[in-house]
C-alpha cells in the first residue's frame, strides 16, 4: 500500500511540473498582452493584402521536419471582413487549397472561418502580432486527425511576417510549423 502512494505521488508531482513547464514555461505561456503596445503595429488589412507569398516547413512530433512548403495567397479585404484564398505545393507534390475568411471587430478580436476548421477560429490583434486559435481536421492523406492549433504570426520591421503554429492532439504537441509571409516581387 505504502508504494502506491509514492507511486501515486511521485506520478503527481511529474504531472504538475510536466503541466508547469507546458504552460508557463513554452509557447503556450504568450498572450496579447505581452505585444500591446509594440511597433510596428500589425495592422492585418494592410500587412495581409494583395499577393503574398509564404514559404515554409513542418515539423512532426520528434522534432524532424515532416514537409516543406510553398504557397501563393490573395488577400481581398471589404472593410472588416477579408477573404484570403492559399494554394499551397508540398515537397512531396501535393496541392492543398484553402479559402479563410477573416471578420475584424473594432476592439481587435478576429473571427476566422474555413472549411478545414471545426468550428470558428478566434484571435486577436496586439502590437505586432496577430494569435489565432482553432481546431482543424487534416485531410485524409495527412491521416485525417482533429487538432487544436495555436498560431502566432509576428510583425518584422521590414513588413515580412515570421508564423509559427503549433499542433496539439489531446493536449499533446504533435507538431510545429515554421513559416514566412511576404508581398509578392513582381
Amino acid at each position: 500500500m505504502e508504494s502506491l502512494i509514492y507511486f501515486i505521488f511521485g506520478a503527481t508531482v511529474v504531472a504538475s511540473i510536466w503541466l508547469f513547464r507546458t504552460k508557463k514555461l513554452s509557447f503556450l505561456n504568450q498572450n496579447e498582452s505581452h505585444y500591446s503596445g509594440k511597433k510596428p503595429t500589425f495592422n492585418i488589412k494592410d500587412t495581409l493584402s494583395g499577393e503574398l507569398l509564404c514559404e515554409g516547413i513542418i515539423f512532426g512530433p520528434t522534432g524532424v521536419v515532416n514537409s516543406r512548403f510553398v504557397a501563393d495567397m490573395n488577400a481581398i479585404w471589404d472593410g472588416n471582413k477579408g477573404i484570403i484564398n492559399e494554394r499551397f505545393v508540398y515537397d512531396n507534390g501535393s496541392v492543398q487549397d484553402r479559402k479563410w475568411v477573416l471578420t475584424i471587430m473594432d476592439s481587435g478580436k478576429i473571427f476566422a472561418e474555413a472549411s478545414d476548421l471545426i468550428g470558428t477560429g478566434t484571435g486577436v490583434q496586439s502590437g505586432t502580432t496577430i494569435n489565432l486559435n482553432y481546431n482543424i481536421k487534416l485531410p485524409q492523406d495527412a491521416g485525417g486527425h482533429e487538432l487544436t492549433v495555436v498560431d502566432w504570426m509576428y510583425l518584422l520591421s521590414n513588413g515580412n511576417i515570421m508564423n509559427r503554429s503549433q499542433f496539439y492532439k489531446y493536449g499533446i504537441k504533435v507538431g510545429e510549423l515554421v513559416a514566412t509571409i511576404r508581398k509578392k516581387d513582381f
